[in-house]
């Protein structure tokens, strides 16, 4: 008995088709080393020279930021054929132009782009683990990845909320808004860093916020962050699961991409649903998917899958129940999980290119 071929003969395969496919790769080749070099030019103070001292030589640009002419040289070119930096062939002067900075050099912009590349790279440190776990189903905890990832995930997410967080994701929550305007109590769950407890605590100063998460090097981190803020006596943070937080009657509790991480969600759902004020409101900051798989095959369900199989599924299998939502689990699977823990209402409130915002009531 003969077997079908597993793939195509090479010569039953369309040359401009693979032409294209190759085309695809070559792009996806260039940007992973590409990445590295964000990295790079962020850490080094490249960009942020760039945008202060206007067109530059590689000479120029080395010697306003301390570093080796040779080395800049090829990095502004890659940058160049990159569309990074712009380059100027009469002068051989590179510089950025005004999108450029905004998203390259701008760390109050809400497109700044290097956190991402900054979690990215420390998200794909874990691949040989995770070949091994791709084998035993075992996780691998939040607290397992490199360092670098905590860092680079707040300065991921931290534009965003910056830009959405006060102006439009909490004023399309029912009441909300005039409760933490009067002074209420929050609860900001798997707060990370604390970059959205300290975005509310400044927003609202008549409201008491304490942020938790079970990762203590983050909370650590956390502290500092709201110190440099000027934001120490306002803001707490402690260490806490999501399962066990202390502290009852709560107005306002949130999560902020992460509820989709947890091994057990449902059980996080209902220790929120204990913990909440018999008028309070849980706000749950999830990433933009769609409910079928056909529909999130698109740039933005790209990132999500990659990140979720890297991070978000290895997290909650190593956890206790291991739902493994995954980032892409979508609003209908969402809704479930937080009807199970006990809420009677549930609706998507807001939503953005990047994230869809739930409310949920009891």
């Amino acid at each position: 008995m003969s077997s079908q071929p597993a793939t195509k003969p090479a010569a039953a395969i369309d040359p401009d088709q693979l032409n294209q496919f190759v085309g695809k790769a070559l792009v996806d080749f260039g940007a992973t080393f590409h990445a590295a070099l964000v990295l790079i030019g962020d850490k080094l103070g490249l960009y942020k020279g760039l945008a202060a001292g206007g067109p530059q030589t590689p000479a120029e640009l080395a010697q306003r930021t301390g570093t080796h002419e040779r080395y800049v040289r090829e990095w502004l070119g890659s940058q160049a054929a990159g569309g990074y930096v712009t380059y100027d062939a009469a002068t051989g002067r590179y510089s950025l132009d005004a999108l450029q900075a905004f998203t390259m050099a701008d760390e109050s912009s809400p497109a700044f782009l290097p956190g991402a590349f900054q979690l990215a790279l420390a998200a794909v440190k874990a691949a040989p683990r995770l070949v091994e776990a791709f084998r035993t189903g075992k996780g691998i905890g939040w607290h397992e990845h490199d360092p670098e990832l905590f860092v680079g995930t707040e300065r991921f997410f931290r534009p965003g909320y910056a830009a959405n967080l006060v102006k439009s994701w909490i004023p399309a929550l029912d009441g909300v808004e005039e409760k933490l305007r009067r002074g209420a109590r929050v609860a900001d769950i798997g707060c990370g860093l604390g970059a959205s407890t300290i975005l509310m605590a400044q927003a609202f100063p008549n409201s008491e916020f304490i942020g938790f998460d079970y990762h203590g090097g983050s909370i650590e981190l956390a502290r500092q962050r709201a110190g440099e803020a000027g934001m120490a006596g306002r803001v707490k943070f402690d260490v806490a699961m999501a399962k066990n937080f202390p502290g009852k009657n709560y107005d306002f509790i949130t999560f902020f991409d992460c509820l989709h991480d947890m091994g057990d969600p449902v059980g996080a759902s209902a220790h929120v649903r204990q913990s909440m004020a018999s008028d309070g409101t849980w706000m749950i900051v999830e990433p933009f998917a769609h409910d079928k798989v056909e529909d999130n095959l698109n740039p933005v369900g790209r990132v999500y899958y990659s990140a979720s199989t890297l991070l978000c599924t290895p997290a909650s299998l190593s956890q206790e129940v291991g739902a493994a939502l995954g980032a892409q689990a979508g609003e209908s699977r969402m809704r479930d999980v937080v009807t199970k823990g006990g809420f009677s209402r549930f609706r998507r409130a807001i939503e953005t290119p990047f994230n869809l915002i739930y409310e949920a009531r009891p």
